[in-house]
């Protein structure tokens, strides 16, 4: 089964439309089924004392400022999806309140996704359910319990949903991965199981398509040095490239799981086996 790749966008255009459309460009050269951006209402996430507070970033020096500048609004969103559909790629966005979700809704986007922050959100997740649309849950910094209530609200609502891997260090080290979780989730909830990755190189995303992983999100960017927290938790356009060939790879390597002999292996068997 031929695995879906969505690159995250994110918060990497650091409010540049110009970077965006890059980025989408990268994911769309690599063979990415889908880009994915984040969506926030700033008044609504974080509190007044927060945005107010000190932070010195490209676009002045407190915490609103640099939120702002990295939100893109409506006219960059419906620059967006007019060149994603342009390119013939997919895209969507997590909502991180409800009011983003209900402006996403705006589009008719093909997928929801749940932010690792959000699933212990209840009012957001009934809201997407009830959408109906596939969605992926990230699972990052929740215990079985939490996801069990997610999982409760999706099913409950008959939406369709995939549960991804995630581990939310930015970026994670190699031996934070846990990949082998994997198959807990899919036998605990019998659902299809992906990887949402944080990790500075690509080895953990494609062995977690050997493990079964039906999904892969990854967080892509022009330069790891470029400003931003993300940045160093994505891979560029060297290591997109090389990740989607060895995933493309990995279905054809891993076979059927059938012991057979193939008519190439019988005819090497009659030059080998001489004693027979």
């Amino acid at each position: 089964m031929k695995p879906f790749v969505i690159a995250e966008i994110g918060i990497n255009h650091n409010g540049d439309i110009a970077i965006a459309k890059k980025l989408i460009d990268i994911a769309k050269n690599a063979g990415c089924d889908a880009v994915k951006f984040q969506k926030r209402t700033l008044d609504i996430v974080y509190t007044k004392e927060f945005l107010d507070s000190s932070r010195d970033s490209p676009w002045g020096k407190t915490q609103r400022h640099q939120k702002d500048g990295l939100e893109f609004g409506k006219p960059q969103y419906d620059i967006i999806d007019a060149y994603c559909k342009e390119k013939k790629i997919e895209w969507f966005a997590s909502a991180w309140d409800v009011e983003s979700q209900k402006f996403l809704k705006q589009y008719h986007l093909k997928f929801n996704k749940v932010a690792s922050a959000m699933l212990t959100y209840l009012p957001i997740l009934e809201v997407i359910a009830k959408e109906e649309k596939h969605t992926f849950i990230s699972t990052g910094m929740s215990s079985f319990d939490d996801i069990d209530r997610a999982v409760e609200v999706f099913r409950k609502n008959k939406c369709p949903f995939t549960l991804l891997h995630c581990v939310s260090t930015y970026p994670s080290e190699d031996n934070e991965c846990n990949l082998l979780v994997m198959k807990e989730i899919r036998d605990r909830y019998k659902c299809d199981v992906g990887y949402s990755g944080h990790e500075k190189g690509i080895l953990p995303s494609v062995l977690a398509v050997a493990l079964g992983a039906t999904v892969i999100e990854r967080h892509i960017t022009l330069d790891k040095k470029m400003y931003g927290s993300d940045q160093a938790a994505s891979i560029d356009e060297p290591e997109l490239q090389l990740m989607m060939q060895q995933i493309r790879a990995a279905p054809g390597i891993l076979g059927s799981g059938m012991k057979t002999v193939s008519e190439k292996e019988k005819g090497i068997a009659k030059k080998l086996r001489y004693f027979e």
